[in-house]
């Protein structure tokens, strides 16, 4: 299996280079690499070296620039993609692209699903729409990975926020009317070298999108909460620092946040045995992110 992955330096890229090492022949490549906005250096690229699966990992996920950034933001979250999926077209390879919840306006009761009516509230949704559109009409076989709340030992996220804030204050406040699944990037990166190994295999694939991310559901307040529990346990920090629950209103940020990102996760289960990231056991072991 060959596989080219762009952004291998963010915190799925990096768990996915690492899962594929010794397992495959891997081209990794972040932006010095490889400017996926180039057109001419992907289709170079690609041509040299030939992947059976293209998986992007790449994205400009800083979603309160994007904002001001939107032709930034166009160029990698649409552009990117679109230069990535001809190419994999080209070749007869296909390419796994991750997405986001953020694709949503976040206000509907219940689960997302895979079919529900997009309507991204900001820049940064928008331009990972626009990169899903892109993809699906430049190659049929791909598949697009959804995912919310990423977090990781590699890489800026939530977890190491709250461990690095606990450090020097005594309360925190914590957005509750927020709410999703906490996903493990490295969960994410399994997902998606499961699917990618099946592809490969020759199994009777069902192209399109899926949703992946963790479970159970809860707010930004009481996934902080969880955080500094398990610290707590872990001798990370002496003691957790007193917590309240705020609303978005008390918050306010220049990119709007989905209230409900909460997503279905049953479809990649059923068709590739792929069950929701368990991010309670992904914090087990903290110390790698208050390091």
């Amino acid at each position: 299996m060959r596989v080219l992955i762009t952004g291998c330096y963010g915190q799925v890229g990096h768990c996915l280079v690492q899962q594929l090492a010794g397992k495959a022949e891997v081209l990794a490549v972040d932006r010095e690499q490889l400017d996926i906005t180039n057109e001419a250096a992907v289709n170079d690229t690609v041509a040299e070296f030939k992947p059976d699966i293209i998986i992007n990992a790449a994205a400009h996920t800083a979603v309160d620039k994007a904002e001001d950034e939107i032709e930034l933001s166009y160029a990698i979250n649409r552009d990117g993609p679109k230069f990535l999926a001809l190419a994999a077209d080209s070749v007869g390879a296909m390419i796994l692209h991750i997405s986001t919840d953020y694709v949503f306006a976040g206000n509907k009761d219940g689960l997302y699903v895979e079919t529900d009516e997009t309507d991204p509230q900001g820049i940064y949704g928008q331009s990972k729409l626009a990169g899903e559109e892109a993809v699906i009409e430049a190659c049929s076989k791909h598949i697009i990975l959804r995912t919310a709340w990423v977090f990781g030992q590699h890489g800026n996220n939530f977890v190491k926020t709250m461990l690095r804030l606990a450090k020097d204050r005594d309360s925190l406040g914590i957005v509750g009317d927020q709410f999703g699944g906490p996903t493990y990037a490295d969960d994410i990166a399994k997902a998606l070298v499961t699917i990618a190994t099946q592809m490969v295999k020759g199994r009777d694939v069902e192209y399109g999108v899926y949703h992946f991310s963790g479970a159970p559901h809860v707010s930004w307040f009481e996934f902080a909460r969880e955080i500094f529990d398990k610290a707590v346990e872990q001798h990370i920090l002496a003691k957790a620092p007193e917590l309240k629950s705020i609303t978005t209103a008390d918050f306010p940020t220049p990119a709007k946040r989905p209230v409900n990102s909460k997503l279905d996760t049953n479809k990649v289960d059923q068709v590739f045995d792929i069950p929701a990231s368990d991010w309670r056991s992904a914090l087990a072991d903290l110390k790698p992110y208050a390091s």
